[in-house]
């Protein structure tokens, strides 16, 4: 549910961990945080999309937290409010999973989700 003066999206430390190291990793480029967005593909729906963010683009949201900025795609507020950003490493994966809590459903292999659809 959403909740004015809420952040869309919050970040576990492992995650801001993750988006730190990116962010100082990617040298000179001009990069200031990580974009958030989501695409249209796989058996679900919808799929996740993380790039790096050079400056704030009309309309997005920012997230500031644990010493990192998140840009938050605005056609992608909708599908995500609410959800939480994790980073995981294992032997098998490594990656920001999303937590989120509108999820409806979720492919197999994990690349894509579905949302209820409005009602």
């Amino acid at each position: 549910m959403f909740q004015p003066g809420k952040a869309p999206i919050t970040l576990t430390e492992a995650a801001a961990a993750r988006v730190r190291r990116l962010v100082e990793n990617a040298g000179d480029e001009g990069v200031i945080g990580l974009r958030v967005g989501v695409k249209n593909t796989g058996c679900s729906g919808l799929s996740y999309v993380v790039e790096y963010a050079k400056e704030q683009k009309r309309l997005e949201d920012v997230v500031e937290d644990k010493g990192v900025k998140i840009f938050i795609d605005p056609t992608a507020v909708m599908f995500i409010l609410g959800s939480e950003m994790d980073y995981q490493e294992d032997k098998m994966f490594s990656g920001f999973v999303f937590n989120n809590p509108n999820e409806t459903g979720r492919c197999g292999c994990g690349e894509s989700f579905s949302v209820a659809a409005a009602q």
